[in-house]
Order: C-alpha cells, then sequence, then structure tokens
C-alpha cells in the first residue's frame, strides 16, 4: 500500500521511520508455533498444517503491519492477537480501514493493542502535539478534537486492550502499548520507573501477556545499532511476578520469531519488514486449554 504522507512529513520526520524498528524479511510460508517440548531458546518454525492437538486453542499472533493487510495470508486458527502498530498514524480512515479487515477474518475472537503509531490512542501525546509550535505529523496535527476523541470506538469487530485485560476461552489475556521512549512517538515512556509504574499494573494470574515492545534479551536485537532494545523492567515483570504462558509482542521487525525461557514463550510477531513490506508470516501456537473451561 502506498503512504499518504507527504514529501514534508517525510522529510520531517527523517529517520524515524528507517531507523525504528528494522526487520529481516522472511519470505516462507510457513508459521511458527510453540512447541512445549523445546528447549531454551529458539523455537523452530512448523508448517500451517500442523494438526491441532485435542484440546487445545489455536492463537494466531501478526503486529506491525502498518495499513498493509491486503497480502496477508491468514491461517486457521481460534484466535487471533495484534499486539500494535496496525496503522501509520493512527488516522481514523486508517483504523476504519483495519477493522473492516478484522471483520473479514473468521477467528471466533480478535484481541488487538495500540503500539506507538497509533498515535491518536495516546490522548496525552495529542493534547501535546496540538500545543507544538511546529508539527512532525502534519496529516494527524490537522484533525479536529471530535475526530479522534473516540477512535477506540471504531474498532468493532475485535476487544480493544489498553492497560486492561479480557478472558477468552478461559484464558486471561492482557494488553498494554507502552514502550521505552523512541523519537517521541505514541506511548512512549522513559525507561525505568515510568515503564515498571505501567507494568506494576499487570496483574498476576495472567495467561497472555500482549505488549508492543519486547521484553530485554528477547528478540529485541536491532542490528543497525548493534545493541539490545528490549525494556528490562518489562523482562523483570514477566519473569520474576507474572509469569505468562505466552508473551506476544512485535514492535522491533527484525526480530520477528519465537523464543522460550523454559516457561514463557516469548512472540515477536512483526508482520512488516525494515523496508515496511509485510512479509514476515503470522505466528501460530497452540496452547493446551485451562482445566476450568
Amino acid at each position: 500500500m502506498v503512504s499518504t504522507w507527504d514529501t514534508a512529513e517525510l522529510r520531517a520526520r527523517g529517520t524515524a521511520l528507517t531507523g525504528l524498528l528494522p526487520r529481516e524479511s522472511i519470505t516462507s510460508v510457513p508459521v511458527l508455533e510453540v512447541n512445549s517440548t523445546c528447549s531454551e531458546g529458539r523455537v523452530d518454525p512448523i508448517p500451517y498444517d500442523n494438526p491441532k492437538p485435542t484440546g487445545h486453542t489455536r492463537f494466531v499472533c501478526v503486529s506491525d503491519t502498518h495499513s498493509r493487510t491486503d497480502g496477508i495470508q491468514m491461517p486457521y486458527g481460534d484466535v487471533l492477537l495484534h499486539t500494535g502498530d496496525f496503522t501509520e498514524l493512527g488516522l481514523p480512515s486508517e483504523v476504519k480501514k483495519f477493522n473492516d479487515w478484522l471483520g473479514g477474518l473468521p477467528y471466533d475472537f480478535k484481541v488487538v493493542i495500540a503500539g506507538n503509531h497509533e498515535l491518536t490512542f495516546d490522548k496525552d501525546f495529542m493534547a501535546e502535539l496540538v500545543k507544538q509550535d511546529y508539527y512532525r505529523f502534519p496529516s494527524v496535527s490537522k484533525l479536529k478534537p471530535e475526530d479522534f476523541d473516540d477512535v477506540q470506538s471504531l474498532l468493532t469487530n475485535c476487544v480493544y486492550l489498553q492497560d486492561s485485560d479480557v478472558t477468552v476461552k478461559g484464558f486471561r489475556i492482557y494488553g498494554t502499548p507502552w514502550t521505552p521512549w523512541f523519537n517521541g512517538w505514541g506511548f512512549n515512556l522513559p525507561r525505568g520507573q515510568s515503564l515498571l509504574d505501567k507494568w506494576n499494573e499487570v496483574p498476576e494470574g495472567i495467561d497472555i501477556l500482549m505488549t508492543h515492545g519486547p521484553p530485554l534479551g528477547f528478540r529485541d536485537w536491532v542490528p543497525k545499532e548493534l545493541q539490545r532494545v528490549g525494556c528490562v523492567e518489562l523482562l523483570n515483570t514477566v519473569q520474576k511476578r507474572v509469569r505468562p504462558k505466552l508473551h506476544a509482542f512485535g514492535g522491533i521487525h527484525e526480530g520477528y520469531g519465537i523464543m522460550t525461557d523454559g516457561y514463557t514463550t516469548f512472540v515477536n510477531a512483526s508482520t512488516c519488514t525494515v523496508s515496511f513490506q509485510p512479509t514476515n508470516p503470522p505466528i501460530v501456537f497452540d496452547l493446551p486449554n485451562p482445566t476450568s473451561s
């Protein structure tokens, strides 16, 4: 899909596009699935047609689709998880298009969180944007407050989570959009206590955690910067307190893939590559149904 940004806007934003979330392109069709017998580390991909085990729920993960969903081949599953950056700038027209795409998918449930590109979903960000003497995002800053005040309501074909949780098929899922500060995008917070305060809101007893960005050390390597960019406070929250069965995220596009620490499975489902090409296939994984479901 051709971007709707004008030349001035692209120039004003400079490396905010190319420096944000680089990713490697994966052209193969297979998907990845959680394998409960895998050793600690990376999890190998398996084909889409791997039979779902009896007594399991199949989740389909995508992230960072950036209004480029038309060519994505979506596999069979029960529940869709989208971990943010479903638009380029959070424009209402982009949100409506994404919602229409969701409406055409056959999953029983669709759970969505925002990412740093969903600017209009971050009310504090928008309040500060209109105060600036210059606009980094002209197409967004031209919006009237009534155009985006209730932008979340445009998502009628999914469950939208923002620092909140929902129980789906017996699985308790918590979703939150915050990421470490990067060039002043939406839902950015300084590393340290500001982010820890948000992670402290995640309750214990969560089966699936959805964040936009990764924890430190798990699918967070940025080759261009030669460093890991995940959040250490998020890592400690996941491993020491919450301990979900699954932690799904995106954000760092080049980190696409699955890892495990032996207990939690970490899924970076970034669909777009570093060049914003939507070539990374959705990631499928099966979890055993909770005994009470």
